[in-house]
């Protein structure tokens, strides 16, 4: 069904007048308080504990800016991290006293002045404005996104792993690899030995395997394994055929960076073929450097290993 122009320049005059008269709602910002990290305040009073990759599927907000602000946050002594008491692997984040402090004189200054603009009108036309508010929420809320699952494209997920995904991990690498380029079983088998020492080495507190789900089922997978003290490794980044084109592999790749950055690598590396040009564009427009080219036969034909590295 089409859209009649004059709706859409309706849609957007009153988005405009909604935000520049009613921007004063909790998403404003506060005093000392940037629109970004106020958001991200009431949004951790709300949820009590999150993780950081929830927070950012929440308020569709990118994954380098999300990890610039939660940053600040700390070191003003806002919000703390800590492992989850349910999975050691998982960090959640949570508001501090101060945080806390600090959310309840936002929420205070908020209610006081959309109280000011309520009080404003008539209690009949304050019912009727309620009401309409209501209804656009009501309606918007059956519309398509327009964050990563805009157009109506399917929303996806990112989660960390757990029992069975490993497996889907392998097979999937397997499938899509020979299909796609040709590779045969010996690359499988490299993959399936990848994930064996991630399990039996696996550091939850510098190495992180995620697991990407659209319409509960898995569509994609990368990992941040520890090499050595300063360097961490991207590996195993996989995106179903059915998800291309929606964002995810960009959000993977951010998420390596960001997860790397926060526990103090210096440098993120990773290891991958000449001929896999979607993967090579996203290193590339993450950041990354080619560092060095190796020929190679290890999965059915001749290959170009390609080692790229960002410095973090």
């Amino acid at each position: 069904m089409g859209v009649v122009p004059d709706r859409v320049e309706a849609v957007r005059r009153f988005n405009r007048f909604y935000n520049g008269r009613i921007g004063v709602l909790p998403d404003s910002p506060g005093r000392g308080h940037t629109l970004g990290e106020a958001r991200l305040i009431f949004e951790l009073a709300r949820r009590g504990e999150t993780s950081a990759s929830e927070l950012g599927r929440a308020l569709d907000l990118d994954p380098g800016y999300l990890s610039r602000l939660l940053q600040g946050l700390r070191r003003r002594g806002l919000v703390q991290g800590r492992p989850s008491a349910r999975d050691a692997r998982r960090r959640v984040l949570t508001l501090t006293p101060r945080g806390l402090k600090t959310f309840q004189a936002l929420d205070a200054r908020s209610r006081k002045e959309v109280g000011a603009i309520l009080a404003g009108l008539p209690a009949r036309d304050q019912a009727r404005l309620v009401a309409a508010m209501s209804t656009v929420e009501a309606l918007l809320a059956q519309a398509p996104s327009t964050g990563p699952a805009a157009n109506g494209k399917p929303r996806f997920e990112l989660r960390p792993h757990r029992p069975g995904d490993l497996g889907w991990v392998v097979q999937s690498h397997g499938r899509l690899y020979h299909q796609e380029y040709g590779f045969d079983e010996r690359f499988e088998a490299l993959v399936a030995g990848i994930v064996r020492d991630f399990v039996r080495n696996f550091d939850p507190a510098r190495e992180r395997c995620w697991i990407a789900e659209m319409d509960g089922e898995p569509v994609g997978s990368v990992f941040v394994v520890r090499q050595s003290k300063a360097v961490a490794k991207l590996r195993l980044f996989l995106v179903e055929p059915r998800a291309r084109g929606l964002g995810l592999g960009k959000r993977l790749v951010a998420e390596c960076i960001a997860f790397a950055r926060a526990k103090g690598y210096r440098k993120l590396v990773l290891w991958t073929q000449s001929n896999l040009a979607a993967a090579r564009h996203l290193y590339r427009e993450a950041g990354f450097r080619l560092a060095k080219r190796q020929r190679h036969r290890e999965f059915g034909y001749d290959l170009t290993g390609e080692y790229w590295a960002l410095k973090l």
